[in-house]
């Protein structure tokens, strides 16, 4: 089964139309439509602008529309590209075993290597980190910076009590999957300043039924708190390919008021890479891009400048 980009004529009729009615969120999300075949399955990505690459990795239970405002802000003077995994955003939506880390980490892999781009700077976010990291451990000469927020990209056993009680059998997937709980939650326990109708709309789009929302229930089982877990070993293998990064510059920005992604993990990243500068914001939550944009936006730019 070969992987390739492909056009939008050669995507399935009903995801196309999908990914066009963009009804209630128009304006907040202008850009065109990428694809690409991957496994058999059809990965939708934004792609604008020209010049150094910057690669934006969402988390759960987002998709690139999280990156839209950075998207608008930075693409006048670089190349971005932000992905929507498998089962997420406008990307196909199978059911059935597509969810585990290592499998997300192959699939970004392969569209970065499909891509040809170079000199990659990550931004990643939530879920983002280990997979991000993940698939900067596969592809080593073609990243160069990293943004990391709010996120992890090593083990922990720390899970907030909201969310170990979403992996309870039938009770979480009937939560998660059947009435939209994790994504509705987040539209208020995510942010500290609140969301606009519009941005609201936004987020929980592509999880509009049981069965769109079935990566949303995976991510919160694939949490990996236990050696016998599916993901663990992926996830060790990531933590342990972090040290050859030391020394690729690093920006932290970080939500200091996150409850899931606490100021703890930041501690973590602070240990494992001493360099990297550090940039707490002290009133934004776990959606940093929402609460804190024009902050989140000058620190980037001021590190991909001196860092170029």
């Amino acid at each position: 089964m070969n992987d390739e980009l492909i056009s939008s004529e050669q995507v399935a009729e009903p995801l196309r139309q999908f990914a066009a009615a963009r009804e209630g969120f128009e304006e907040e999300y202008p850009f065109n439509s990428h694809w690409a075949r991957i496994d058999g399955q059809t990965l939708h990505y934004v792609d604008e602008g020209a010049g150094p690459v910057l690669l934006m990795v969402h988390g759960n239970p987002t998709w690139s529309f999280a990156w839209r405002r950075l998207v608008k802000s930075l693409s006048p003077d670089y190349r971005v590209i932000a992905v929507d995994h498998l089962g997420c955003g406008f990307s196909d939506k199978p059911q059935g075993s597509h969810y585990t880390l290592q499998q997300h980490v192959d699939r970004l892999t392969k569209l970065v290597t499909l891509l040809d781009v170079q000199q990659v700077t990550l931004f990643a976010h939530d879920w983002g980190g280990a997979i991000g990291m993940g698939t900067a451990s596969h592809l080593a000469d073609r990243f160069s910076r990293f943004v990391l927020m709010n996120t992890a990209a090593f083990r922990s056993t720390r899970i907030p009590l909201r969310i170990a009680v979403c992996r309870v059998p039938w009770l979480g997937t009937l939560g998660m999957q059947g009435m939209n709980l994790f994504s509705l939650a987040a539209l208020s326990m995510a942010t500290e300043k609140g969301l606009s109708n519009s941005v609201r709309r936004g987020l929980v789009a592509p999880y509009n039924n049981w069965h769109n929302r079935i990566a949303v229930r995976e991510f919160v089982h694939d949490i990996p708190l236990r050696p016998s877990h599916r993901s663990y070993g992926e996830l060790k293998r990531i933590e342990d390919s972090l040290e050859q990064f030391q020394d690729h510059p690093m920006l932290l920005p970080w939500g200091m008021k996150d409850w899931c992604f606490s100021p703890t993990f930041l501690d973590e990243f602070r240990q494992r890479f001493p360099n990297a500068e550090r940039h707490p914001i002290a009133e934004a939550g776990h959606y940093i891009f929402e609460d804190a944009h024009d902050e989140l936006l000058a620190t980037a730019k001021a590190f991909l400048e001196s860092t170029a």
